[in-house]
């Protein structure tokens, strides 16, 4: 199994909840996942990001192909590439 993890930090202005939104809307479009769960920071300190992806995943396979899903390249990344100022990522088995 893989798990994905994602915290982004939005640019200013940019709704935690509607990035929530979008995110969870994987749920039920993206076939490949296993589970999702998606948080919204409640501390807001500097170094805080302000929302978190976890995806489960089968295989290093099905993450690739995760990668190049057609709901996450056009809808998810579409949007949170827009609404993003940076974020940071691991990946790893478990």
């Amino acid at each position: 199994m893989i798990k994905h993890i994602v915290c982004f930090k939005l640019n200013d202005g940019e709704s935690p909840e509607k990035a929530k939104e979008v995110l969870l809307g994987m749920k039920g479009n993206v076939p490949m996942l296993k589970e999702i769960e998606v948080g919204v920071d409640c501390l807001h300190s500097a170094r805080s990001y302000d929302v978190y992806l976890s995806v489960v995943l089968a295989d290093m396979k099905t993450l690739e192909e995760y990668q190049k899903d057609e709901y996450h390249c056009n809808v998810v990344k579409k949007h949170m590439h827009a609404v993003t100022k940076s974020s940071v990522s691991i990946d790893f088995e478990f």
